[in-house]
């Protein structure tokens, strides 16, 4: 695998990893905390009878208010600001009419353009009250994400961050979901390298400072096998079981790892604001 200093490196997906400087950093995390911000602002719009379609319009407020540019709009033709996946819905679910209902699990996921970086995160929000298994799904997912984050370090490889998620869902009897992965981010919105959420210790190119990416498993109550509607972008479990999904931006230091998109209001689980149904 080629890595490149991102100043030597068109912006463009080339397929060579990108290492990164201190300033490109600082630009980061201005964009990481305004999609941070805009999922925090979510957070006391996601309840019965609101739509998914009115939550992509306070998302797209939030962004051009604050300065950013909602990455997602015109992209490779995508209408909407966020996408909003609910219960079986796996990813890329499209804002609708559709109002939430009580027990329904749903990710939304936002990127932003701020000073030309991306600021790409996703959370799961629930409308209580939530079955015990649903709420059990969500806290596995972010549990699996933090476990691919700690072994996000200089000295690791790409694999041991796949292994590490694969290893956690895997031992609680659920699936991760293979048709998708995390990916580089920076000046451009997927870049190299992919970042797969199962594999082998070892395997793959090796971590180094400066490298910027998600980190973003997909995780099915039952069998990982997924499938696209006719609409050409929502992915859906084929099994019908609940699927969830957690996301952040992430940049490899010499010392550990920088979350660029942590919520600046500590509401980085808002599942877990929903009461459990008995």
């Amino acid at each position: 695998m080629v890595f490149t200093a991102v100043q030597d490196a068109p912006l463009r997906n080339t397929g060579q990893i990108k290492l990164h400087s201190e300033e490109h950093f600082a630009g980061m995390r201005k964009a990481g905390q305004i999609a941070a911000g805009c999922l925090d602002m979510l957070t006391e719009h996601v309840k019965e009878g609101v739509t998914t379609e009115h939550l992509d319009n306070l998302a797209r407020e939030y962004a051009l208010d604050h300065g950013a540019t909602p990455a997602c709009i015109f992209y490779r033709g995508y209408r909407h600001t966020v996408c909003t996946s609910i219960n079986h819905v796996v990813c890329h679910g499209i804002p609708a009419a559709r109002a939430l209902r009580p027990g329904d699990i749903v990710n939304i996921d936002v990127t932003v353009i701020v000073d030309g970086w991306h600021g790409d995160t996703s959370r799961m929000y629930a409308v209580p009250p939530v079955k015990r298994k649903a709420m059990r799904l969500m806290d596995l997912t972010y549990s699996a994400m933090q476990a691919g984050m700690e072994a996000a370090r200089v000295g690791n490889h790409l694999g041991d961050i796949g292994a590490s998620i694969q290893n956690m869902v895997e031992a609680e009897r659920c699936s991760v979901v293979r048709d998708f992965c995390g990916h580089g981010v920076g000046r451009v919105f997927h870049d190299a390298p992919n970042i797969l959420h199962f594999g082998r210790p070892g395997d793959g190119p090796a971590l180094r400072a400066g490298m910027f990416f998600t980190i973003e498993p997909m995780v099915n109550l039952g069998k990982a096998a997924v499938g696209i509607l006719p609409d050409g972008w929502t992915s859906v479990t084929r099994d019908r079981s609940l699927s969830a999904q957690y996301e952040h931006s992430v940049g490899i230091t010499e010392t550990g790892l920088e979350v660029f998109t942590k919520s600046p209001a500590g509401i980085d689980q808002p599942h877990k604001l929903a009461a459990v149904e008995g």
